[in-house]
């Protein structure tokens, strides 16, 4: 474009991906929420059982936003019962930050990425070795365990090796059966809003994850190892199925948001780079 620095370009396209995760985020809790608008947020709140959503900036929303707006709707999720939650990404939204805090939430960071899309594609088998790694489907036996992994990765964060085992993932599976999440999660693939991938060993997986795509752009989420089961690379592994089956899906635009640095170098190797940094908001514990 006549007049516009290669650096012009550059920052023009950062900022037309930020816009098309701003209408990602927007969109895709959609599905299973009710909408409520309180000015410059959007507050997403869960028909029927279920993970709870969160507020996050009104989509096309330009002006300031205050300490006030925040309280108004953390008052209104006190009311509900369900998590006082914010979720954002800095860049496009960077005033709401200093009005959490002043609202006394506590913000955490994490480093936003996307998927190089002249990155070339990860054979899955180099990662995982002699380990079977597959897209786990509504029928599929294993999907009470690939929901389940992640639940204990998240309750020992880290990439250390950790304690909960087989034992652990066996009581786990029972829970996210009697909670209704391998329901709920058979539902969403077999309307396409979800893809779980696993790596298997002896039946089980030891390490899973999930996409949801939507109008050519898929969130890679919930990717877990179990803790027993790390450094083996199968997280990585996982994720690049995951990349695989959204490219197959038509996405042109594949993203993360990390758990902390040393993750992400993790997902780097992979092919993705960071773009910004997602937030989360949630009182202090």
């Amino acid at each position: 474009m006549p007049g516009m620095t290669s650096a012009d370009l550059d920052d023009r396209r950062e900022r037309a991906l930020l816009d098309r995760l701003e209408e990602y985020y927007d969109a895709v809790p959609r599905h299973g929420a009710r909408v409520e608008h309180h000015g410059p947020l959007t507050l997403f709140v869960r028909e029927g059982k279920g993970w709870p959503f969160y507020a996050r900036p009104a989509r096309g929303w330009s002006g300031p936003v205050g300490a006030t707006d925040v309280e108004n709707v953390r008052a209104r999720q006190r009311e509900l019962g369900i998590p006082e939650r914010f979720e954002w990404v800095a860049e496009t939204t960077p005033t709401l930050r200093a009005a959490v805090e002043e609202s006394g939430l506590v913000v955490h960071e994490h480093p936003l990425m996307v998927l190089d899309p002249c990155a070339p594609a990860v054979p899955v088998e180099a990662l995982s070795g002699t380990m079977s790694v597959r897209i786990v489907g509504a029928d599929d036996p294993l999907l009470s365990s690939a929901l389940a992994v992640p639940h204990l990765a998240f309750a020992e964060p880290g990439t250390h090796v950790g304690l909960a085992g087989t034992p652990q993932l066996a009581e786990a599976v029972h829970a996210r059966v009697a909670d209704g999440s391998v329901e709920r999660a058979i539902v969403r693939i077999r309307a396409g809003l979800t893809v779980v991938a696993a790596a298997v060993e002896d039946g089980s997986a030891l390490s899973a994850g999930q996409h949801q795509p939507l109008a050519g752009v898929s969130e890679i989420v919930g990717v877990g190892t179990l803790p027993a089961a790390r450094r083996r690379g199968l997280a990585a592994a996982v994720t690049a199925a995951l990349v695989a089956d959204a490219r197959s899906r038509g996405a042109e635009t594949v993203f993360l948001s990390a758990g902390d640095e040393d993750v992400s170098r993790v997902y780097a190797r992979l092919g993705f780079r960071e773009i910004g940094t997602a937030l989360i908001a949630e009182p202090a514990e």
